[in-house]
């Protein structure tokens, strides 16, 4: 009788295929880490010119309402009749002034949106442009 010879193959694991897959993996998470980081700025060394000016901030005034109700400019206390006058006074100072209004968080022992309304009106029929001020939401 004819004996047929088979050779036994033994099961093996190519680890080049493997490898290949990791470091196609890890290219990849690198690449997305490194566009996720967000560049602000690129440091340079800037041109100096003998014509340049120092660059000034614009001046800016804050009206705050805190928890009592209680009107503030530039936390100095001022009464509701006297903000627009106080503010219009500012702004033939200084016609570049930002204006920001901030209101306190919290519960406070009177309701505030009264003052806030009145506040607003009064500044928007005199036609200065306001700001409000918060922080962001949490996410």
């Amino acid at each position: 009788m004819l004996r047929v010879r088979r050779a036994s193959w033994e099961p093996r694991v190519e680890m080049a295929p493997l490898l290949d897959i990791v470091f196609l993996l890890l290219t990849f998470f690198i690449y997305a880490f490194l566009l996720m980081v967000r560049v602000d700025f690129v440091p340079m060394q800037l041109k100096a010119f003998e014509s340049g000016v120092a660059a000034t901030p614009a001046p800016a005034a804050t009206i705050s309402i805190d928890l009592d109700g209680t009107l503030f400019l530039d936390r100095v206390r001022v009464e509701t009749t006297d903000l627009v006058p106080a503010i219009q006074g500012r702004l033939a100072e200084e016609p570049r002034t930002v204006l920001y209004l901030a209101i306190a968080d919290g519960e406070g022992s009177v309701d505030r949106t009264p003052r806030l309304l009145t506040v607003w009106d009064e500044l928007q029929r005199a036609g200065i442009n306001v700001n409000l001020v918060g922080t962001p939401p949490d996410r």
